[in-house]
């Protein structure tokens, strides 16, 4: 069985212009409905004290009171509890013990230890990690994250921290500028602009062969759509149908496995996350 947990209350945020904008979830949440998905509420609701796992004592706190500022990530009008609704996504989907997709907004691979960026105010995936082998569910979790721009956030909660091995595969030059080089148990994967799918697929089978090695207990996904031929922000050309292509290669690796939705601005959107899916549940 396999399991999509959204919330349309996160639609309830955005700026003109923005380009992470309600659509990416509303339009998501209606075409995956649509095509059978049955979608649930989060099961698991999260709470500051999750936040606390492995953010900074006092960034949770930041958020709530909007003491912030980055130009891409704006303090809107009750976002903390909009960020814990798409923390509780990640959380759901990391802790229901099957393959799970958090279908949510604000995405969360740039937040650092005690900041806000990139659009993300917590850092979902990383957090759902840390709950998973808090709650003993898992020792051993690989983070694979496909994002078209490196996962800055989640090298930073996760660089050191013993049974964890991280793998990010971004588009360089390209913000936020780091992920040039690999150290300690966070290995960062160069692809060029222009990348297609005959060069792009080739190098998430070699880090999931790489993955495998690790011998993880569970497999937990960046899922980044921005990676696509036609989104406004990025330089790399996968086709619609790379999606599917993709989350077959990590489906086929057997493990225990979430995702959830980090970046992909394009309107073709829910399109690319349902073949990605397509995949990913098989």
């Amino acid at each position: 069985m396999a399991r999509v947990f959204s919330d349309l209350s996160v639609c309830a945020y955005g700026a003109l212009g923005h380009p992470e904008a309600p659509f990416r979830v509303r339009d998501s949440y209606a075409r995956l409905k649509a095509a059978g998905h049955k979608l649930e509420a989060p099961s698991v609701q999260a709470a500051a004290e999750d936040v606390a796992l492995l953010h900074a004592p006092g960034h949770f706190q930041t958020v709530v009171e909007g003491d912030f500022f980055d130009a891409d990530t704006p303090a809107y009008p009750d976002v903390a509890r909009i960020a814990l609704t798409s923390l509780s996504g990640a959380l759901s989907a990391a802790l229901c013990g099957q393959p799970a997709f958090s279908l949510m907004r604000p995405p969360g691979h740039h937040a650092g230890k005690s900041r806000v960026a990139g659009f993300c105010y917590f850092n979902n995936l990383a957090l759902a990690v840390a709950r998973l082998q808090e709650d003993g569910k898992a020792k051993k979790v690989a983070i694979l994250d496909v994002d078209v721009h490196h996962g800055d956030g989640t090298e930073e909660l996760v660089l050191g921290r013993e049974n964890v091995f991280f793998v990010s595969l971004h588009q360089v030059p390209l913000y936020p500028g780091s992920g040039l080089s690999s150290r300690g148990n966070c290995r960062n994967v160069s692809v060029a602009e222009g990348t297609g799918e005959a060069g792009y697929l080739p190098l998430v089978e070699e880090e999931l062969t790489r993955i495998l090695a690790f011998k993880p207990d569970y497999l937990a996904v960046s899922a980044g759509f921005d990676t696509y031929k036609e989104d406004p922000i990025a330089g790399l050309k996968l086709e619609k149908g790379t999606y599917q292509r993709l989350g077959k290669l990590i489906a086929q690796t057997k493990l225990p496995r979430f995702a959830v939705l980090e970046g992909g601005y394009a309107d073709d959107l829910p399109v690319l996350i349902e073949k990605f899916l397509g995949g990913f549940f098989s």
